[in-house]
């Protein structure tokens, strides 16, 4: 005999062999494409913006979805030669917006940036960076930074000794 049982959120369905062996009458609806609650992607096939794609992140809702939603729509819809180039104030309110809450949208890239201007102003750095599994002599950049750097500084005197004499 079949039985039904509730944990909790779980519910548990006891069946019998007989249960397993008789043909389901389940009746399977063929998706509507039309139907605007199912993943249609970013696009919808009538050509709108799908607000609910999850490839979005979530950008459409929270404190500046409606910024978002302002810049990606005159993005979307942008008939200019440049597509979206009358779309900058747009952006600029969402950036600014997103400035006003970093912790919920982190700016990695600045921070980044931020700290690789730091050590580029100062003198220049022999050691590769954190988590750099290479030596700075694979880096032709760098290994050229370094080498000019020793020559200048350990060598710039007799240099100059030698060509006065």
């Amino acid at each position: 005999m079949s039985y039904c049982r509730q944990e909790g959120k779980d519910r548990i369905i006891f069946v019998t062999k007989e249960d397993h062996e008789a043909p389901s009458n389940a009746e399977l609806i063929a998706d509507d494409p039309n139907d605007p609650y199912e993943e249609q992607g970013l696009i919808l096939p009538n050509g709108d913006i799908n607000w609910n794609c999850p490839c979005l992140g979530g950008m459409a809702s929270g404190p500046c979805g409606s910024q978002f939603k302002d810049a990606f729509s005159c993005f979307h819809y942008s008939k200019e030669e440049v597509k979206g180039s009358e779309c900058i104030d747009q952006f600029r309110g969402m950036q600014e917006c997103m400035q006003r809450y970093p912790e919920l949208y982190p700016q990695e890239e600045d921070k980044e940036s931020s700290s690789q201007a730091e050590s580029g102003s100062g003198s220049v750095s022999t050691a590769p960076p954190e988590g750099s599994a290479s030596p700075p002599e694979t880096d032709s950049t760098a290994a050229t930074s370094t080498s000019e750097s020793a020559a200048s500084s350990d060598s710039t005197a007799p240099t100059d000794n030698q060509t006065a004499s």
